[in-house]
């Protein structure tokens, strides 16, 4: 959102402005929806003006052409009158001293509701950006179960600020164009709004990554014009087909947009000439069955490439997205991609839910947009179970923008899973208790493994067995956030009665050393002890002794300080086994973490994502090691903090608390992808070395496509130091990307 800025003259050639843009607005909602009472968007617009009048956007504009911009967007989508108020009024609550129930007094219950759906938690103090996001999201989207409006406003309010985006600082941009990515383009692509998904990423790409963003834009420059002759060639032979086997259709052409083909290169470490869908073709035909002979039609004119006919039209995608996919060989040896769908399939997926708006006539909900709506449903109810803020947002992304697999039961009923998906997902998929008490499956008749992955087509049967529980192994096996949200919620119940029962016996045996009854202490005595450890109850105090995150001994002495003569240590700290100390000393002594508030807990930083300063990190108490660090977007971080009585804030000790004189450095692995020519090493390495970078290791490899691998373990100061460098590298010709690994 725009901040509100102190009040200054506005001239008429603006209030003329924005007078044309809101009658372009009116004759917008006029020609898409005629039977709409335009008095509610009226009156909000001179409400808004009333309120936002003299606040100015950082690029000086009036502020009220902000929502003004929302509400044509939220026009051209076709939505109703109550929805373009709403989208006017979305930024008062936020922005101006207006209350909900004023606007609620004014323009109704349904304009109130939508707009507090998508006004921002401001007025809540919390711990950091992360958790504020997480709270935030998790408001629009309860809002949006009861009116998916809520969304719809949230998606046309970002795509305008991200159109103007570059008058905020470089930091701001940054962010924004982030969360953009993570989270609202792939909202909008679950609701199968693809024109607004496509130009939400293309707009954060640039921010995200500006140099990746320029050379690709380059490249695709260079070739646009033998890309576009040459499709307007395969469109006019296309075309002269159609009508001699008199199919009524519409030929279009494109190439593929920035930040999809930016996403393709990155996952197949492939050069731009390799992209076999750069180049796009979109038959629009008038019925399902002309879809079918256009597919025959395209095949019998060139040749279609094996393994890459795809039919979303039999097995539509989770959100309803449908089309004929096939990619042919044209001539010269171009490659390019044919969509094949029917009129309304091309409205549903540019348009998504707005194609079948539930308000436009005011009659029941079309069954597709419930379906769409069906996982937002899901989502609410399993982020009750998820008080971690990263838990929720990390399982928020996985569900948002999958890549699915088709399966079947030996009924079949499809059963649409993640890419990689396990039997275990299928499990779950069927019902949570077929999932816990599953032993094995078969796939296509065959028994296989627990860990395999699941194709397209694949027959899948569980087999269960009665009393058969959960494995902390099965969260490195799942890919769906439903089976992982329903094994963590399992293990974390029963891991806490277990930590509650081994907090017990700890305190006990403690107890008996100092010759202390446990007996004589009840119910209030704990609860005083608890509050003094801010934990909400004797039982979370117990849990937190079982799992170490307290000794027994420093508990025992808050319950009965006169009869434990024994004082404990100044800090709190975990229950560490002596033997391990001087490890966890060492580990920890050069990298200058702490747990926040404290600087004597012992700490280290974990093997499997290797943190480096600047890295977001949170730690996990382990028992018998200490503290350790892991980045926050560490694959193993979600399996470890299902368990979150064991999670602890961590921070990066200030430079002033760094017991020595020099920088620290940290091992990080670099894998460089580029071209397979002679001096490409040398190039590599001289650029290392001239931006003041220790190489440890390096190792290089050819692959089958032309190009080669090279792995790099270099000692990077900090993560801005290893941005630099990554940078640079990517700035080598031949350089095809270069990415950072977690892993030494």
């Amino acid at each position: 959102m725009a901040t509100a800025q102190p009040k200054t003259q506005t001239p008429t050639s603006e209030s003329e402005l924005l007078a044309q843009k809101f009658d372009a607005l009116l004759e917008t909602v006029r020609a898409n929806r005629s039977s709409d009472d335009l008095d509610i968007i009226r009156r909000a617009w001179a409400f808004c003006l009333q309120h936002h009048e003299g606040q100015r956007r950082a690029s000086g504009e009036p502020f009220v052409l902000h929502p003004l911009e929302v509400a044509l967007v939220l026009a051209e989508m076709k939505l109703d009158a109550t929805a373009i108020a709403a989208g006017l009024l979305h930024d008062a609550v936020e922005d101006t001293p207006v209350t909900t129930p004023e606007i609620a007094r004014q323009f109704g219950e349904q304009v109130a509701h939508i707009v507090d759906g998508v006004t921002k938690i401001d007025k809540i103090q919390f711990a950091n950006r992360e958790d504020r996001q997480a709270e935030n999201v998790r408001k629009m989207l309860l809002a949006m179960v009861t009116d998916v409006r809520v969304v719809v406003i949230k998606l046309a309010d970002r795509l305008h600020n991200m159109r103007t985006l570059e008058h905020l600082q470089p930091n701001r941009q940054q962010a924004i164009a982030q969360e953009t990515l993570d989270i609202y383009a792939p909202l909008a692509h679950r609701l199968g709004m693809g024109k607004v998904r496509g130009e939400l990423e293309d707009l954060a790409f640039r921010y995200v990554d500006p140099h990746a963003y320029k050379q690709l834009q380059e490249e695709v420059e260079e070739r646009r014009s033998e890309g576009e002759q040459f499709l307007a060639g395969v469109e006019s032979l296309l075309a002269d087909k159609l009508v001699e086997n008199n199919i009524k259709a519409r030929v279009q052409w494109r190439i593929k947009r920035l930040y999809s083909i930016h996403n393709k290169l990155q996952k197949s470490h492939s050069r731009l000439d390799q992209l076999y869908d750069l180049l796009a073709l979109r038959v629009i035909t008038t019925s399902e069955q002309d879809c079918y002979a256009v597919l025959g039609l395209i095949h019998s004119i060139w040749r279609p490439v094996p393994g890459r006919i795809k039919d979303f039209i039999a097995m539509p995608r989770p959100n309803m997205y449908q089309s004929l996919h096939t990619t042919v060989m044209g001539e010269g040896g171009h490659q390019f991609e044919v969509q094949i769908r029917t009129e309304e399939m091309h409205r549903v997926a540019e348009e998504g839910i707005a194609a079948h708006w539930k308000y436009k006539d005011g009659g029941p909900v079309n069954p597709r947009d419930e379906q769409r709506l069906a996982w937002v449903r899901q989502l609410v109810e399993w982020q009750r179970e998820m008080k971690d803020s990263s838990d929720f947002l990390s399982t928020l992304k996985i569900d948002l923008y999958p890549e699915e697999v088709y399966t079947f039961t030996p009924k079949g009923k499809v059963v649409v899973l993640p890419k990689d998906a396990s039997p275990l997902d299928f499990a779950y998929a069927i019902h949570t208790e077929v999932g816990h008490s599953c032993t094995g499956a078969r796939v296509n008749g065959r028994i296989v493994p627990l860990r395999s992955r699941l194709r397209n087509g694949d027959i899948v049967e569980v087999i269960t067995q009665t009393g058969h529980t959960p494995s902390r192994d099965w969260l490195n096996v799942v890919k769906s956030s439903r089976a992982r949200n329903k094994i963590k919620h399992w293990l974390n119940e029963h891991q806490r009665e277990r930590a509650i029962d081994i907090g017990h016996k700890l305190l006990e045996r403690e107890a008996r050393k100092y010759k202390v009854s446990l007996g004589k202490f009840d119910d209030a005595d704990y609860s005083r002890v608890a509050q003094e450890y801010s934990v909400a109850a004797p039982s979370d105090l117990f849990a937190a002794i079982g799992f170490g995150k307290y000794s027994a001994r420093q508990v025992l002495h808050r319950l009965a300080p006169s009869l434990v003569h024994q004082q404990p240590t100044e800090t709190e700290t975990p229950a560490i086994k002596p033997g391990a100390q001087e490890v966890a000393r060492r580990a920890s002594s050069g990298d200058s973490l702490q747990v926040e508030g404290h600087n004597e807990l012992l700490v280290y930083r974990a093997r499997c994502c290797n943190p480096i300063r600047g890295d977001e990190i949170v730690g996990y108490v382990t028992r018998g090691k200490g503290v350790a660090v892991h980045a926050r977007n560490c694959p193993n971080v979600q399996n470890l903090l299902y368990e979150s009585d064991r999670r602890i804030a961590v921070e990066w000790a200030h430079a002033v608390e760094q017991k020595t004189g020099r920088q620290n450095t940290y091992p990080v692995r670099l894998t460089v992808y580029c071209d397979d020519r002679t001096g490409m090493l040398k190039e590599l390495t001289a650029l290392i070395s001239d931006m003041n970078t220790n190489i440890r290791t390096v190792d290089s490899r050819q692959e089958d496509n032309g190009g080669a691998i090279v792995e790099f373990v270099v000692e990077a100061e900090d993560v801005a130091h290893l941005n630099r460098l990554v940078q640079g590298l990517r700035r080598l010709p031949g350089v095809r990307d270069v990415q950072r690994s977690q892993r030494l």
